[in-house]
């Protein structure tokens, strides 16, 4: 197994903005629907999260109805 690369951090990229489009939301809506701030959500749309709870990406998914898989996704290296 491969040693963990800190650059790997930033292969992965969230799709957020994409969802929200073509789902005619915004993410003031986003927050309010869900009761994360605003601010922690454009750090993830911005590819800047260093971390995510399971509990966050939960809420995100459900409320778009999307599976982990279409929020999240890794950038060949």
């Amino acid at each position: 197994m491969g040693r963990l690369e800190e650059d790997d951090a930033g292969r992965i990229h969230c799709r957020l903005d994409e969802l929200l489009e073509a789902r005619g939301m915004t993410l003031a809506e986003l927050s309010r629907r869900i009761g994360i701030s605003v601010v922690n959500l454009s750090i993830l749309k911005n590819d800047r999260a260093r971390a995510i709870r399971y509990s966050t990406l939960t809420a995100i998914c459900d409320e778009l109805g999307c599976e982990v898989g279409e929020l999240l996704v890794l950038r060949p290296s």
